[in-house]
């Protein structure tokens, strides 16, 4: 009995000591250097273990030498920056309980370019993107030109949030619709003050598509050219359906700015006010609304946004046809 207590106490003790022989830490160790061969300090040196632990960092001394020291065994990944140069990444693997001596490693200097030259390519890449989001139909008819599906889209400079917006409301289907609502306010008498037939017709027809006009001039250009902020919406498309349900309500008062930063929405605040101030004079004057309504009115506008993002968030994009 006692020669199987032991045994069996022996036993436990090898398995206890087995994950240390096969785990001994090692280290790491390298110079850092430019072309030339000239070392080059305060470089910073990110290593990652692929999961096996949190990353580390440390920046290289005078003579570009670095060190990691008690490094898990197994594969490695290190990535080198420095100002001017073109960060570096190489992996490799360290044995259990050895070192790993990494010869020179080489950064590039970095390609010098302008702010002109920068500027310009954001241009292109932004008029790319509008070509694209111009094909961008729900069931291939409703224009969905301001759905952006790339999270890091260029900024649209103000040229090109007129010509957007333009294409928008010049849109046959912008016709149609507003020919719909104009049919549906002459059926319910609506601003009395328009009269019946042809003639009341033309007229709530001309309403309903200079308010539509005005809308998405005063919310797609003005205001978003005045505060400097995007005026499409940016879909999440990743993650859990709870963070994008969150996403999509938070974008009703947060939108991105054309330093591509979330920031508070100014532009689409003022724009539900502004707009029903300037729409509410193309009505007859016994179908205009109080202030108290405007007010009421633009409230009732961050609603039907949030319902307009959770649409786009979550439904749009299967029904949109030529999507990216």
């Amino acid at each position: 009995m006692a020669f199987f207590t032991s045994s069996r106490l022996l036993l436990f003790a090898l398995f206890a000591i087995a994950p240390l022989a096969f785990c001994q830490s090692g280290s790491i160790s390298g110079t850092v250097v430019d072309s030339s061969g000239g070392s080059i300090a305060n470089a910073q040196v990110t290593m990652s273990l692929n999961g096996r632990a949190p990353d580390q960092q440390t920046q290289s001394a005078g003579g570009g030498i670095f060190s990691f020291l008690n490094v898990d065994p197994g594969s490695f990944r290190l990535t080198f920056t420095a100002n001017g140069f073109t960060p570096k990444t190489i992996t490799g693997e360290l044995p259990a309980g050895e070192t790993v001596n990494l010869s020179l490693t080489e950064l590039s200097i970095a390609p010098v370019t302008t702010g002109v030259v920068v500027t310009q390519a954001q241009v292109e890449i932004a008029q790319e993107q509008i070509q694209q989001a111009e094909t961008q139909r729900l069931i291939g008819l409703i224009p969905n030109f301001f759905a952006n599906y790339n999270p890091d889209a260029a900024p649209l400079n103000t040229k090109q949030k007129f010509e957007l917006s333009r294409k928008f409301f010049l849109d046959p289907s912008a016709f149609v619709i507003t020919g719909i609502i104009a049919g549906v306010g002459q059926a319910r008498d609506s601003q009395k003050g328009f009269g019946q037939g042809t003639q009341g017709y033309a007229k709530r027809y001309g309403a309903a598509y200079a308010n539509f006009v005005t809308g998405v001039m005063v919310e797609r250009l003005v205001m978003p050219t005045l505060f400097k902020q995007d005026p499409r919406y940016f879909v999440k498309g990743t993650g859990t359906k709870r963070s994008r349900f969150y996403y999509a309500i938070s974008r009703s008062v947060i939108c991105q700015g054309d330093n591509r930063k979330p920031q508070f929405c100014y532009s689409g605040l003022v724009s539900r006010l502004g707009t029903d101030f300037l729409t509410n004079y193309y009505y007859p004057a016994s179908s205009r609304n109080s202030t108290g309504t405007t007010f009421q009115n633009a409230a009732i506008g961050i609603g039907a946004e949030t319902i307009a993002n959770l649409f786009q968030e979550f439904v749009a994009r299967k029904i949109t046809r030529k999507k990216p």
